[in-house]
């Protein structure tokens, strides 16, 4: 038997029905296979605002530090939007996913065949797509500096900042993962335009040198939108900035 302890932020909106209803999960599981599972719960978003003043308590940043899990429900609510930018319950997540390394988001797709006609897109369409993103999520425009708007001058800026290294570690984590399903990764980016995605192209094409048993290649995201929509099935590790 091994203990699991999981830090619970329930958050906003559905987050609480959302992280009761995983826990209970969790523990079924836990107790099928013989594990012994704990947890504490804490106040993240805008529900910690409203009892502390600000979005990402010390004591609930601490507990995930401590993890070694932590489940997260949701965050924002329409009664923060009027608040100052660092006290709004979405500051909470960016920094969350700053302080405790959360650098990549792995969102897979797949579509079961007999669910394949309540689907947006058309059953022929829809059938058979199994893919993943990795979207990186600790650098970018989201975290870039300088930043800032000045309603005076109604003029606002964000900066889209990459290192070299930022890119190197989450493009190893969509050729890793690659490894384990098709072998096939799309990095997509808009290289034609931003110099930040020429960095990211060749960083991209560095590291796929050392996988060669994975093809490569490479779409601007306008495109790739649009193939989504029309043919998600060709898809297999899609790799994305933040």
């Amino acid at each position: 038997m091994s203990s699991i302890h999981v830090v619970a932020l329930p958050g906003d909106g559905i987050g609480p029905e959302i992280t009761e209803a995983a826990l209970l999960v969790l523990q079924a599981v836990a107790t099928r296979y013989g594990h012994d599972l704990t947890g504490e719960e804490h106040d993240v978003g805008w529900s910690a605002w409203d009892r502390s003043g600000t979005p990402l308590p010390d004591e609930t940043l601490a507990a995930c530090r401590r993890g070694p899990a932590v489940f997260l429900g949701a965050v924002g609510d329409p009664r923060g939007d009027s608040l100052p930018r660092d006290e709004r319950p979405e500051t909470a997540l960016l920094k969350l996913r700053s302080e405790l390394g959360c650098f990549a988001n792995l969102r897979p797709a797949k579509v079961d065949d007999t669910l394949a006609s309540m689907s947006a897109l058309r059953r022929e369409i829809a059938s058979g797509c199994d893919l993943v993103i990795v979207r990186e999520l600790t650098g970018g425009i989201y975290y870039g500096t300088p930043r800032g708007w000045d309603p005076v001058a109604k003029r606002a800026v964000n900066t889209l900042v990459y290192t070299a290294q930022e890119v190197e570690r989450i493009t190893r984590v969509a050729f890793d993962l690659a490894m384990r399903r098709d072998r096939r990764v799309l990095s997509v980016d808009k290289a034609n335009v931003l110099e930040v995605s020429q960095l990211w192209r060749s960083v991209v094409d560095e590291v796929a040198a050392e996988y060669p048993e994975v093809s490569v290649s490479h779409m601007y995201v306008d495109r790739a939108a649009m193939e989504l929509v029309l043919r998600p099935g060709q898809f297999d590790v899609i790799l994305t900035s933040n």
